[in-house]
């Protein structure tokens, strides 16, 4: 129902996306797409290239007076950088070109595998797309389907639990969505503990003056999704495995949990498993259903519980280094140190707003699965009586 397509390359001319199936009737607001891409660029350690580059979204299609027309919605983002690399990305007219090519691999990322899939000879043609650059695409479509999930009181959120060995409290408290994002857009790190912040910097800083990079921990929380996204027909339909998926196609993300997914992994099912219990006060806050925890992170048997989801994204440090590591050359065969391009140091930060972004698009699809996907007024009728039902 909701598909998308990016493509662009990282110093390319541009980047564009397509998404379609989205539904007509929605108000959509350019400006909040740009401040998702404003949030995605920011976080302590990041390279040069986030002064150069001030992402801005450009609607093509699909969207008329602010309001969408259920046609296939296009976006661009130009790439400011593209002057200085075009020389670079040129050929002559025989189709040689200018520029002397990539061949030392890094390891760690796309270049050798890619250039062996491809057939290709210099590594420039393989890690322009594989750059974390067509982020910024898929994070503009999660953008908007954000907003579609918006109007109906759906909320995101998202921290950083961890970068390299230093590591945040688990007795942090994640009720206030509100308070979450004041703390974290103030933190050069998105840390809930300003303390641990100033750690985080100074490790940031540490690695940056060895050459090296670091990784970590990135969480999201997402509140006021309705009972029974996703389904257990088919392994496909389970929305645990659809978000993951999602999450893990984010560049350098190695590993997904949901709730206390490998810490429970240790534990009796007595110890994880989330007791249910029911309130029947209309003037309750926690009407019907609910559980006093929230092991599972919101989602059981691949649907939506009712509880907030609640996931963690387990980054590693990027393969670029100032102090590369061995290598070997593609044509020459000899030993090598790997190529080195401007790069950051640490990325975790932007891997927590573009996780954010990156699941509204997931939980947009389940949500018009479950909900229908024509129309604005059609999706809020559904909606609405799904809420009356008496459980």
């Amino acid at each position: 129902m909701l598909s998308y397509l990016t493509s662009g390359e990282s110093h390319g001319v541009r980047l564009t996306a397509i998404l379609d199936g989205f539904p007509a009737g929605v108000k959509l607001a350019v400006e909040k797409i740009d401040f998702q891409l404003a949030r995605r660029q920011k976080g302590y350690g990041r390279g040069e290239r986030m002064k150069i580059e001030k992402d801005r979204v450009k609607i093509i299609s699909g969207v008329r007076g602010g309001i969408s027309l259920g046609s296939p919605i296009t976006l661009d983002i130009d790439n400011k950088d593209w002057p200085n690399w075009s020389e670079s990305m040129s050929t002559e007219p025989t189709g040689k070109q200018k520029s002397k090519p990539l061949t030392r691999p890094r390891p760690g990322h796309a270049d050798l595998a890619g250039v062996i899939k491809y057939h290709q000879n210099d590594l420039r043609n393989v890690l322009e797309r594989a750059s974390a650059r067509e982020t910024a695409a898929r994070l503009a479509l999660g953008a908007l389907a954000r907003q579609l999930l918006e109007h109906f009181q759906i909320d995101f959120a998202s921290h950083v639990v961890r970068i390299g060995p230093l590591s945040l409290d688990a007795a942090y408290d994640l009720k206030d969505l509100n308070q979450v994002r004041e703390i974290t857009e103030n933190s050069p790190v998105r840390c809930l503990d300003s303390q641990l912040g100033e750690q985080m910097v100074k490790a940031i800083d540490d690695a940056r003056r060895d050459g090296d990079s670091l990784g970590g921990v990135a969480e999201v929380i997402i509140s006021g999704l309705p009972v029974g996204l996703g389904g257990f027909s088919q392994g496909s339909k389970r929305l645990d495995s659809r978000l993951a998926g999602a999450v893990v196609s984010i560049p350098s993300v190695k590993g997904v949990e949901f709730g206390r997914g490998f810490e429970g992994s240790a534990l009796r099912g007595s110890e994880i498993q989330d007791e249910i219990f029911y309130n029947s006060q209309d003037n309750s806050p926690r009407k019907g259903f609910y559980r006093q925890t929230n092991n599972a992170g919101g989602l059981e048997g691949g649907m939506t519980n009712g509880e907030d989801i609640v996931f963690r994204a387990a980054v590693k440090p990027i393969s670029t280094l100032a102090k590369p590591l061995t290598s070997v050359d593609l044509i020459t065969r000899e030993k090598v140190k790997a190529i080195f391009e401007r790069a950051d140091v640490c990325v975790v930060p932007a891997v927590a707003v573009i996780a954010e972004n990156i699941a509204a698009l997931v939980l947009a699809e389940a949500f018009l699965e479950k909900f229908g996907s024509d129309n604005l007024a059609e999706i809020e009728t559904n909606y609405n009586n799904f809420l009356q039902q008496p459980f």
